[in-house]
């Protein structure tokens, strides 16, 4: 009769845990930035919030006046708060789109591992993350930031490059963009350390797809990157990435900078550099001062080599 009623409780216990493990969370906090605190539900007393922890539907989440705080829904769907308030994490969930979105859930975990990493993974990522980096020889070499052969699948792709030593303010750069047949296609100066290529422009149409970037100082080319080759990928290429990016752009709209993290994350994990380069990038310009997008662009410039 002890040993009924002990496998009983047991069988009891094992249920309960998996009921509550099923209920999992209701969000992820992906980035923090302000003084902002969460009272857990039965708690007395709001603790700070952290980048990384679960937030369940009755608990209370509380915002500062300079207050960011993008939030993962459990099925992948985001949403951000910004400014002062007092808000009670079950109603946050009613504002959400909670519909089914495998695609997105994948790529927001994604975005989600990479925030919960381990303080030495940018060490380790040091160690196996070489010659990625397309360089020039010398120590003056202008370095830019992409493998030196890449596929890109968006129509437009931000290239980015190292000042190299000596470079004084005002100082310009001349990027020029060759086809197969050497030819310069698209020439263009800039003081920026980086430069934007359409290739739905009129100038960069060729067949073949295939594009040679090299960045000059303009004062002087013998001071130069290496060699850049893009090829943008044609309709008929890669069917089965472009039509997984096709369901992701049917669940997940790129109006946030916590949705071009998840479009950057699949793009990465796809092997398409240059193209999360580009969303790390818009990510950031739409909130600048997030300093946890920062630390995300700057470990995905680490684990892919692209870091001097």
């Amino acid at each position: 009769m002890r040993n009924f009623i002990s496998v009983s409780l047991t069988i009891v216990v094992l249920l309960f845990a998996t009921l509550v493990n099923a209920q999992g969370y209701t969000f992820r906090v992906l980035a923090n930035k302000g003084d902002n605190k969460v009272k857990k539900a039965g708690s007395g007393t709001a603790v700070a919030l952290k980048t990384g922890a679960t937030l369940n539907a009755n608990d209370i989440l509380i915002s500062s006046s300079d207050a960011y705080i993008g939030l993962m829904h459990k099925t992948g769907k985001t949403t951000e708060i910004r400014g002062s308030g007092t808000k009670k994490v079950s109603d946050i969930e009613k504002q959400v789109n909670v519909a089914s979105t495998s695609v997105a859930n994948r790529y927001a975990q994604f975005v989600m591992n990479k925030l919960n990493e381990e303080e030495n993974t940018n060490y380790r990522a040091r160690q196996y993350a070489t010659g990625a980096v397309s360089r020039a020889t010398g120590s003056a070499a202008i370095n830019v930031l992409a493998p030196e052969q890449v596929e890109v699948l968006e129509d437009k792709t931000v290239v980015r490059w190292n000042a190299p030593e000596g470079m004084e303010e005002g100082e310009t750069y001349t990027v020029k963009v060759r086809n197969i047949f050497d030819e310069v296609i698209y020439e263009t100066e800039t003081e920026k350390t980086s430069v934007e290529l359409d290739f739905t422009a009129e100038s960069m149409q060729n067949d073949a797809g295939l594009y040679l970037v090299k960045v000059y100082k303009t004062s002087d080319e013998e001071i130069a990157s290496g060699e850049v080759g893009i090829k943008k990928v044609k309709e008929n290429d890669k069917v089965e990435v472009q039509e997984s990016l096709a369901a992701l752009k049917q669940e997940v709209s790129e109006d946030s900078p916590l949705n071009k993290l998840i479009f950057a994350s699949f793009y990465e994990e796809n092997g398409l550099i240059l193209d999360a380069l580009t969303k790390y990038e818009e990510a950031i310009k739409m909130s600048p001062d997030v300093d946890d997008f920062q630390e995300l662009y700057q470990n995905f410039l680490i684990n892919n080599g692209l870091a001097q």
